[in-house]
């Protein structure tokens, strides 16, 4: 099994439009590095959910892929702001996979908070200049964040 982090702005989708919805597909990612960590995602990986561009981003959930390996539909569709125009049924650019939710997390952890637990060759979400919207976790830091869960301090929503 991988772990992941996945980044959405929660005005875009949030993970209360996770919760309500259960499950979706995570469209409109067009980073060829990100679009091929999606290529590398298994059915029943975790991945935490991320609110980003926000007043306190930070990890607020857990979902786990559903489905792999699907065309992404938004790289087809010409009103879409993720249309791609080089695409094509044949040949497609844009992969993505269904997730579905697991929880939404009690408090966030914060960006903030992950800083100050990991440095940037641990989580390459808190390496500077980093923008990806999907990145790998590894096992051990995976669990690491799942305790400071249990230990984050409440931040408000």
């Amino acid at each position: 099994m991988n772990y992941w982090l996945m980044k959405s702005e929660p005005t875009t989708y949030s993970i209360e439009e996770m919760r309500r919805d259960r499950t979706c597909i995570w469209d409109g990612v067009r980073n060829y590095m990100a679009r091929n960590f999606l290529q590398q995602m298994k059915v029943g990986d975790f991945c935490f959910f991320y609110h980003s561009n926000t007043k306190i981003p930070g990890i607020v959930g857990l979902v786990r892929v559903s489905e792999a390996h699907l065309v992404d539909p938004t790289q087809f569709d010409e009103k879409s702001p993720y249309y791609d125009p080089k695409a094509t049924p044949e040949s497609p650019r844009w992969q993505t996979v269904r997730v579905e939710f697991v929880e939404r997390f009690p408090q966030i952890i914060s960006l903030a908070e992950l800083k100050n637990y990991f440095d940037p060759d641990e989580l390459l979400l808190v390496r500077r200049g980093n923008r990806l919207s999907v990145m790998p976790i590894a096992p051990d830091i995976y669990d690491r964040i799942l305790k400071l869960k249990l230990n984050s301090p409440a931040n408000p929503w």
